[in-house]
């Protein structure tokens, strides 16, 4: 089981990573960063394009998979 986890475990963080490095650079800076948006941002999930939605996620596998790796030792 321990070893089944650890291959997806980095499966995972190899995605991520190239999830993260494909993604085009947004020219707004900070603005967002700190809480920027205003109550009209409610509907930001339809906003987002495919791959972010896929680093979304990739992340939240990524983040269960540590935690499981971590009580399983």
């Amino acid at each position: 089981m321990k070893a089944i986890l650890s291959c997806v475990h980095i499966i995972v963080s190899v995605a991520l990573i190239f999830a993260v490095l494909v993604q085009q650079r947004k020219q707004g800076g900070f603005s967002g960063v700190f809480g920027g948006g205003t109550q009209a941002d409610s509907g930001q999930w339809q906003r987002f394009t495919p791959l972010t939605k896929l680093t979304i996620v990739l992340a939240a596998v990524f983040m269960v998979t540590s935690f499981f790796i971590v009580f399983i030792n």
